[in-house]
């Protein structure tokens, strides 16, 4: 159906897309390629919601080489007014041949509309290609808007023997400076980082992006940082307060701080659960009401526990380095299984050496 030089447009459509991967949010991270005879006509990408999508970078470049053009796009045209007019009216316009898209649009909105549209109009319409490349480069938006809950991808620094910190809780540094670098570019993609008060206290971290080249192409924009504090424990002089972008989520607040914390700016939110401690599933809700797609928790095994017996990690990405840190150190998940048919079951995305560590990316397998 595909030939080798639809392959090849649309990789690089993938490629142009890779490049809103810091920005986008919380729009899809998109390419688009328009091809005629054989040539790239224009090319675009979509780097900051409410600016132009990649398919009106692309037809503006293409200029009066657009009509009876092929056009690749790694995800379906807009058909609805949104922050910009729909893509696929601007594609109809412009008198395109054929539009290949990667995948369909997951927002109800479009969900298809899209293609409909363009074929409506004689338009040959077609989705599928390179799919899976695709849907890797947005796997928050499309839980977003398929299950009403951001993607969560768990950060675990352990040693070998699976250990995150020594029984007394020190834990820094485990890893080296290259995968503390890393990990800055998973933060930089994430719309929230998630933690939760033990490593507050324990650590005082701040849990901003620290390379200034993506903090820059992110426009100057922090993660938003989450913090699940059941009991409102949380110090007024916790670094991790001292910065904008904050939201502290509580149960209870049995020392009454919540007014005093209010007073000082810190932004509250209240989800109790049947337990006494906060409901993460009404928590991923108001997260995906916030827009918001990818969550990259860095917790201690109390929250990554409770995450994974709840089945809501989808994505492991784990540093190992090359150290032992003996029986008594903190584990990853704080998890009572008496079964190993309770066990969970890992797929290995990637494994790969950074500096003198190893990074295992994985996720549940199905």
């Amino acid at each position: 159906m595909f030939t080798a030089a639809d392959h090849a447009f649309m990789t690089r459509a993938l490629r142009l897309a890779e490049q809103g991967l810091y920005t986008t949010m919380p729009n899809p991270r998109v390419g688009c390629v328009i091809a005629k005879n054989g040539n790239i006509a224009g090319e675009g990408v979509h780097l900051l919601a409410g600016e132009p999508h990649a398919e009106v970078h692309a037809l503006s470049m293409a200029g009066e080489d657009v009509r009876g053009a092929d056009v690749y796009v790694t995800l379906e045209p807009c058909s609805h007014h949104g922050r910009t007019p729909p893509c696929a009216d601007a594609l109809v316009k412009a008198g395109v041949k054929r539009v290949i898209a990667a995948m369909q649009d997951p927002n109800p909105r479009v969900a298809g509309s899209g293609l409909a549209k363009l074929a409506a109009h004689g338009i040959e319409s077609v989705s599928g290609l390179m799919e899976t490349q695709a849907r890797a480069l947005n796997p928050g938006f499309i839980s977003r808007m398929s299950r009403n809950r951001p993607f969560i991808r768990t950060k675990i620094a352990a040693s070998l023997d699976g250990k995150t910190a020594l029984a007394n809780g020190t834990s820094q540094w485990i890893t080296g400076e290259a995968a503390r670098n890393d990990v800055q570019h998973w933060r930089a993609r994430s719309c929230a980082i998630l933690t939760g008060i033990s490593t507050v206290l324990a650590d005082d971290p701040m849990m901003t992006v620290r390379l200034p080249e993506l903090v820059d192409r992110k426009q100057g924009r922090q993660p938003l940082r989450v913090v699940l504090d059941s009991g409102l424990k949380i110090p007024a002089q916790a670094r991790i307060l001292q910065n904008s972008h904050v939201l502290v989520v509580y149960a209870s607040d049995p020392d009454s701080r919540a007014d005093s914390l209010k007073q000082a700016n810190v932004e509250l939110l209240q989800l109790p659960g049947d337990d006494g401690h906060v409901c993460v599933q009404r928590l991923l809700e108001a997260l995906a009401q916030r827009e918001i797609n990818e969550v990259l928790v860095e917790a201690g095994a109390v929250l990554n526990g409770a995450l994974q017996a709840s089945n809501l990690i989808d994505e492991y990405l784990i540093y190992y380095a090359p150290v032992l840190l003996g029986d008594a150190g903190k584990g990853m998940f704080s998890l009572a299984l008496t079964d190993m048919r309770q066990r969970m079951q890992l797929e290995i995305l990637d494994m790969r050496q950074v500096g003198s560590d190893l990074r295992v990316q994985a996720r549940p397998r199905s």
